[in-house]
């Protein structure tokens, strides 16, 4: 039988050869996927598939081993910086909790001294103005002035101690004259056992102070309290000033004389008060 193709058909088939000039390639792509899924079928391919197995194995167990290490390594830096940032946190926590410990200890100790001073120097008498301690050198500066109403040559006590006088003055602080100040001199008088001494205690540089003007025939002793006499006007009678530390005696010498030490630090102060108006 002969099958005449007319020129229609040949068109026909040759626009179809333009249209996939890949024709062949595909065609032939198509066969040997057959080829492969029949062979596959019969299991003729199982020693290919299974060489092919121990030799991409290998390959895939590294990859998977790399992968989980990468994994690991983003875990662990994420984790990291997490840890960091509560660390941070933690410590910024940790810090406002000291502040504000350190904050109501210095309130319950300014409260607890205001108490106590009112043991010593009746508020109905005195006028008692609380202040800080600032700053230490040849005067003691508080964190009070005028504004807080103080005033030059005011008093400043701690419980029934004697600091010192106001003699510098600024709108919000003032300095303090010290005991121990060369420029100090006040009338004192020590009370013992032994008995009662007066005389005038002079400042001098360092932590001690001159209990001098002592007549002979007084006693003072080490280990009595030496006073305020009250004979300046600012002056309360009956402050403490300090304890004889030593007695000196000299013959052939009208007075005698005694060093006095503070019976407390400065430094240690977290409150002390101005006796105002």
């Amino acid at each position: 039988m002969v099958y005449i193709v007319n020129r229609e058909e040949i068109w026909y088939i040759g626009g179809v050869i333009k249209a996939i000039p890949n024709l062949k390639l595909f065609l032939l792509l198509i066969f040997l996927s057959l080829v492969i899924f029949l062979t596959d079928s019969i299991h003729l391919l199982d020693f290919f598939k299974r060489g092919a197995f121990y030799l991409t194995n290998p390959i895939s167990f590294g990859l998977y081993s790399t992968n989980q290490q990468i994994k690991r390594q983003f875990n662990f830096i994420f984790e990291a910086r997490l840890a960091a940032r509560e660390n941070k946190a933690l410590k910024e926590q940790m810090g406002d909790l000291l502040s504000e410990n350190a904050l109501l200890r210095k309130k319950l100790a300014e409260t607890e001294a205001l108490v106590a001073q009112e043991q010593y120097l009746d508020p109905k008498i005195y006028n008692l103005i609380p202040a800080r301690p600032i700053g230490l050198s040849r005067n003691l500066r508080i964190d009070k002035g005028e504004s807080s109403s103080i005033k030059i040559g005011q008093v400043v006590v701690f419980k029934d101690n004697f600091i010192g006088k106001v003699v510098e003055i600024s709108a919000q602080a003032a300095n303090i004259r010290l005991l121990s100040d060369p420029d100090s001199k006040v009338a004192a008088f020590s009370q013992g056992l032994s008995g009662k001494a007066r005389g005038v205690l002079v400042g001098q540089f360092g932590t001690d102070f001159l209990f001098d003007k002592i007549l002979h025939e007084e006693q003072v002793k080490a280990g009595d309290l030496v006073y305020s006499e009250g004979t300046e006007s600012y002056l309360p009678r009956g402050l403490i000033l300090g304890r004889v530390k030593e007695v000196m005696e000299r013959e052939n010498e009208i007075f005698k004389q005694a060093k006095v030490e503070p019976v407390f630090s400065l430094r240690d102060l977290e409150l002390i008060f101005v006796i105002g108006e």
